[in-house]
């Protein structure tokens, strides 16, 4: 990918995941703290680094927390600090950072910088306030080991998303880390009747088999309230999707095909989630492609000059499916 799609998405996923965890405290304003448990969770090659030193997600929220409690205990202020609760970004929608993590950002696609997470990772350990450094300092390492695991992790290449148009289909690929064990991860994506908790178009589903197996199917409707409370514009023809359980390898691998019954020209959707056990949790390739039907009739000038629109829209989808998956442990 271009530097300038690497420095976008890379700013996409962490605004996104930093958001969140800002959420949890019911602040609107993301600072460095927030960058860095964004990191944890980003599964580029600056999130494998810190995971594999110990700064998982939930380790790092602790450290972070006791930082800010010895903070304001060394100013004399003894109040407890709220509790964190759930996240409420996506309800909210209001989210910006500070100038000193908006300037962390800016100074890892400066220069030859390629504003990839591992170059704002670089930057947040060489920030000057010292807040990340004492946070590392709770997790037993250091900006040194860092910067020394970084240079390591560097050398390999690391699995891009990739977007791919063959004429009948659009497809896309994508890693998402997940905070939580390869078990708990597979039992929400096994049951049909959790997918409304991570695949965000659908609000209900009904229809369900009494086992999902391969060749089961059931039905799912469009989600018709947003999570803000406003009332979601809806085509007819799309209320209503017929999902089919194409593979299920246990705790391995799924595989999904969506169709809309009541617009026989759509194209379909296929989606397929491997998993495999990582640090701090687990990994995900989600792969995903939209299958032109028999009764589409393509228009080959126009689908070129609309392909990067596109592949952007795939590559939005895959990072919108590895978010509200992880958001469901965090």
């Amino acid at each position: 990918m271009s530097k300038l799609t690497v420095a976008t998405a890379t700013m996409y996923d962490l605004s996104l995941a930093g958001a969140e965890e800002a959420s949890r405290l019911g602040e609107q304003n993301g600072d460095i703290d927030h960058l860095l448990l964004a990191l944890t969770i980003n599964e580029q090659v600056a999130g494998q680094v810190l995971r594999a030193l110990g700064a998982s997600l939930e380790r790092t929220r602790a450290a972070v927390e006791q930082q800010h409690s010895d903070q304001l205990a060394s100013l004399g202020v003894q109040a407890a600090m709220p509790g964190p609760g759930r996240i409420t970004y996506h309800e909210r929608g209001e989210f910006a950072w500070n100038d000193r993590a908006l300037d962390v950002l800016r100074r890892a696609g400066q220069g030859g910088k390629r504003g990839d997470a591992a170059a704002v990772l670089r930057e947040l350990v060489d920030e000057g306030s010292g807040l990340v450094e004492a946070i590392l300092q709770r997790l037993d390492t250091s900006p040194q080991q860092v910067r020394e695991l970084l240079d390591q992790a560097e050398r390999y290449p690391a699995l891009p998303t990739r977007v791919a148009d063959n004429g009948r289909s659009i497809s896309g690929a994508g890693a998402a880390h997940i905070p939580a064990p390869v078990a708990e991860v597979w039992a929400l994506l096994s049951d049909p009747a959790r997918m409304p908790e991570w695949d965000l178009g659908f609000g209900r589903v009904d229809d369900l088999p009494a086992t999902a197996a391969p060749g089961t199917a059931w039905t799912a409707y469009a989600l018709e309230t947003a999570p803000n409370g406003k009332p979601q514009r809806i085509n007819p023809e799309r209320r209503r999707a017929r999902i089919e359980l194409i593979e299920s390898e246990p705790a391995t691998a799924i595989e999904w095909v969506t169709t809309w019954p009541d617009s026989p020209t759509s194209n379909r959707r296929r989606m397929r989630i491997e998993l495999e056990p990582a640090a701090g949790g687990t990994r995900l390739l989600v792969r995903q492609a939209w299958e032109r039907t028999a009764s589409r009739r393509g228009l080959p000038p126009l689908r070129w000059v609309m392909r990067p629109l596109y592949s952007f829209a795939i590559w939005l989808q895959i990072s919108q499916i590895g978010a509200s998956i992880g958001r469901v442990f965090r």
